[in-house]
């Protein structure tokens, strides 16, 4: 297959791309789906993240991270351009619970999915993590999928932004 990087799934399919058996769709580690499970119903109110990576060995997605009451900027200097554990840019899923506050003073905590898929990946790692992402929200049950390509984007400002298109 000839080396080609898509933003998604549905575009290569609405593409026309014909996938061949080296598409690789990594199962949900047991322990993340009952991790997501219990942060989907918890309780606290402050924002917090789970942080998964692809295991490539094993073809799983797992935990890479838990973090507690932090901002979409704090998130934002969590999330390197470069990892050592992987052979190129940093890909990334993160489920996160924002507190988000309305315009008519209503409280709400949705769970966004944010995919962080920067520009310039290894053809490779891009079919993996984009494989996988359906996989991972379908199980997750997450309704909020949002995509960012710089890091530099994940602001308040941003998420503010792309949540107020479903309240």
């Amino acid at each position: 297959m000839q080396s080609c990087a898509f933003h998604s799934l549905t575009q290569a399919r609405s593409l026309g791309v014909i996938w061949s058996e080296s598409l690789v769709v990594c199962d949900v580690a047991e322990d993340l789906v009952e991790k997501l499970r219990k942060f989907r119903f918890r309780k606290e109110t402050n924002n917090a993240a789970i942080i998964m990576k692809i295991d490539k060995d094993k073809r799983l997605v797992v935990l890479d991270e838990e973090l507690e009451g932090i901002s979409p900027d704090e998130l934002k200097d969590e999330l390197p351009e470069r990892q050592p554990r992987f052979f190129n840019l940093r890909k990334t899923f993160i489920v996160y619970s924002y507190k988000y506050q309305h315009d008519d003073g209503r409280v709400s905590y949705p769970l966004c999915f944010i995919f962080s898929s920067p520009v310039g990946c290894k053809p490779e790692q891009q079919m993996m993590y984009a494989g996988s992402k359906n996989k991972l929200v379908q199980t997750a049950e997450l309704t909020k999928v949002f995509e960012i390509r710089n890091t530099e984007d994940l602001t308040e400002e941003w998420l503010r932004e792309k949540l107020g298109f479903f309240h």
